[in-house]
């Protein structure tokens, strides 16, 4: 059974979710009061697992503004708290289909849910009722005449009464009560052979953490009393289940009686656990997990200054010191106690749903990455996982889409904020920018980390200026003259200043990197401080006015004056009197020689705001949907692309030889 939907009603905050979609592995992203947890919580108590035991309590749990309305609000019974929605497999339905025949089953979904109050789930499963009697009668080769008194009935209660009052049953018609007696009803043997394929609920809180040593003697007290599943012994809990993750459960200590057997045992398990922990811990390889067992101190505080003492303790090779788990930090604890938590259900026989509670909250965002492929790697191919964050490095920027905004709604009337309770939606690019933003730091990460993809990077003013380059580069590949070579991968670094933020974040990536940069008086001074600086090798800043002539140069100065006034006239359709031309454009702003500021003073004095409004993107747009724009024929064109092939032959010399 494969959980595809939930809806939470009635629950905490969740006065009514919505129905939302759940994906293999899924992800409830919201801020903190959000509800998160309540979902998860919700979901956790529909068929919890035996560690994490979970009720729905009425004066707990049910919307506390409308816990006195209950009984008027629900007089027909409790209060449904959860209802999901589930898919069968292939072998569900064959199963159930070899029992009951084939097209028994309406529709491949059931649906499960639970109440307050009720002691187990309940059931909507669309039984094809009349095929099932069908299937019944030609199994058992019902005649004509046995069927006749039976064609009537629509439901299995009627069918076993009606069965039950014939005077004179067939031995067919016998067979056909035993076996419906047997069902109870056919509804109910469905029901009865989907209960033990129905997946239990696991749930995990970023609070739980594992004790770093127990007494034995009172961990063996706990669990004859039944309390290590209460909230306050589930780090003696988490010990206990270390110890069976770690090759040597409690039974095995309390039985091994000679050193050598002993001494082995541990050193292997210390191994055994060390090489499984690290393999998704990369923070710090230098890292040993030992397990020991020895009497107590005297001197160490109750309950461990008597009998026999478990302790997990973390060896530090590159400091050669050896420290108590519990002083670790809390991030190394919490993802310890979560790989041991989860190595105990991974292989298990009962199929488990995992709910986690900010998984990872305490992890560096790099740590947090390890545990995302943990889940991927060895959770998910045996369980479903939900679980909850606000982390944008816990948020898989290529699975987007099985994310599930959480929101806490208000609804406003006036001045009065009216709760409308926890929704969860999928429509993720709507809602308010604060629920988002992990969404947008988990995608804007990882295209910062996937963008500069080349290993020879030339940076530039904008985006602009990558479409001239790309462009006018084009134009002189199809008159077979020198273009910028293809290894270079053009990236907008926003400006001269953001040079050394780029290199301070990407410089580890060993990228060879290149500025092409735009020349105005006011940078001179950052742009010989870069060329000074040690973050870019010796000559790999390169200025645009060194191939214009000009004092002063954009990316446009490369353009003749006259094919950059026939670009704008194409770009906005100038005409008549706000037609530009090269004369027209040098005049507009004599006190500069940048074409783009020449275009700027036009545009504020010669063309009505209502025709167009220039901008420096615009143009370049224009140039890359219509290259045939830079044909050789056209006035300006031969003398701008040999200003730019002398441009790419400098950049092209930057490179090694291909």
């Amino acid at each position: 059974m494969q959980l595809i939907k939930a809806h939470v009603t009635n629950f905490r905050s969740a006065e009514n979710s919505e129905e939302f979609r759940v994906d293999h592995v899924t992800c409830l992203v919201g801020k903190n009061e959000a509800g998160k947890s309540s979902i998860l919580a919700a979901l956790a108590a529909l068929n919890p697992h035996p560690a994490t035991p979970m009720i729905f309590d009425r004066e707990r749990d049910y919307p506390r503004r409308f816990l006195t309305e209950y009984a008027s609000r629900h007089p027909k019974g409790d209060a449904v708290a959860i209802t999901t929605t589930w898919s069968l497999s292939d072998d569900e339905v064959a199963e159930i289909e070899e029992e009951l025949g084939s097209g028994v089953l309406n529709a491949r979904e059931v649906k499960v849910s639970r109440a307050y109050g009720a002691k187990t789930p309940s059931w909507d499963i669309s039984v094809n009722l009349p095929k099932a009697f069908e299937n019944l009668f030609e199994e058992l080769k019902l005649n004509a005449a046995e069927r006749a008194p039976l064609k009537a009935v629509s439901v299995t209660k009627d069918l076993i009464e009606t069965l039950t009052k014939l005077e004179t049953p067939t031995e067919k018609q016998k067979a056909l009560l035993g076996k419906l007696k047997g069902y109870t009803s056919i509804t109910g043997k469905v029901q009865a052979m989907l209960q033990g394929y129905l997946p239990q609920f696991m749930y995990f809180s970023n609070y739980d953490r594992m004790e770093g040593a127990v007494s034995i003697e009172n961990l063996q007290q706990l669990r004859a009393n039944n309390q290590l599943n209460e909230d306050r012994h589930r780090g003696h809990r988490l010990f206990e289940e270390f110890l069976d993750y770690a090759g040597v459960p409690l039974k095995d200590i309390l039985q091994v009686n000679t050193y050598e057997t002993f001494n082995a045992k541990l050193q292997a398990a210390s191994n055994n656990i060390t090489d499984q922990i690290l393999e998704y811990w990369t923070q710090n390889p230098d890292l040993d997990v030992q397990v020991r067992i020895e009497p107590a101190k005297t001197g160490d505080p109750a309950p461990l200054n008597q009998g026999t003492i478990a302790r997990a303790r973390i060896y530090n090779q590159l400091h050669r010191v050896d420290t108590p788990f519990s002083e670790r930090s809390a991030g190394f604890v919490w993802f310890f106690s979560f790989l041991v938590k989860f190595a105990q259900v991974k292989d298990g026989d009962v199929p488990v749903v995992l709910l986690l509670d900010e998984p990872g909250l305490s992890l560096h965002g790099k740590a947090q990455g390890d545990l995302l492929r943990y889940f991927e790697e060895k959770l998910a191919p045996h369980h479903q996982i939900i679980y909850s964050t606000h982390s944008p490095f816990m948020v898989s920027p290529d699975k987007l889409l099985a994310a599930r905004i959480v929101e806490d709604q208000v609804e406003h009337k006036g001045p009065r904020r009216i709760p409308l309770g926890t929704k969860v939606r999928e429509d993720v690019l709507t809602r308010d920018p604060d629920t988002l933003f992990p969404l947008q730091g988990a995608l804007g990460y990882e295209i910062t980390q996937t963008l500069f993809i080349g290993k020879h990077t030339l940076l530039v003013e904008g985006p602009s200026d990558i479409i001239y380059l790309k462009a006018l580069s084009s134009a002189l590949g199809k008159t077979k003259r020198t273009q910028l070579d293809h290894r270079w991968t053009l990236c907008p670094a926003g400006g001269i200043g953001n040079v050394r933020s780029f290199m301070a974040l990407f410089g580890g990536n060993k990228l060879d990197v290149a500025v092409l940069a735009d020349y105005a008086h006011g940078q001179k001074g950052q742009i010989e401080k870069l060329r000074s600086s040690d973050v870019l090798k010796a000559g790999r800043v390169l200025t645009i006015e060194t191939f214009t002539g000009k004092a002063e140069s954009d990316i446009e100065d490369l353009f003749e004056l006259e094919l950059y006034a026939d670009l704008l006239n194409n770009t906005y359709g100038l005409k008549g009197k706000a037609q530009v031309t090269a004369d027209k454009l040098d005049a507009a702003d004599k006190s500069t020689a940048r074409v783009v500021k020449k275009a700027e003073a036009y545009f504020r004095t010669e063309v009505p705001a209502t025709t167009a409004e220039f901008d420096h993107y615009a143009p370049a747009e224009w140039l890359m949907l219509n290259p045939a724009f830079l044909d050789v024929s056209r006035p300006g064109v031969a003398a701008t692309l040999d200003r730019v092939e002398t441009l790419c032959k400098a950049l092209n010399d930057l490179l090694a030889p291909a």
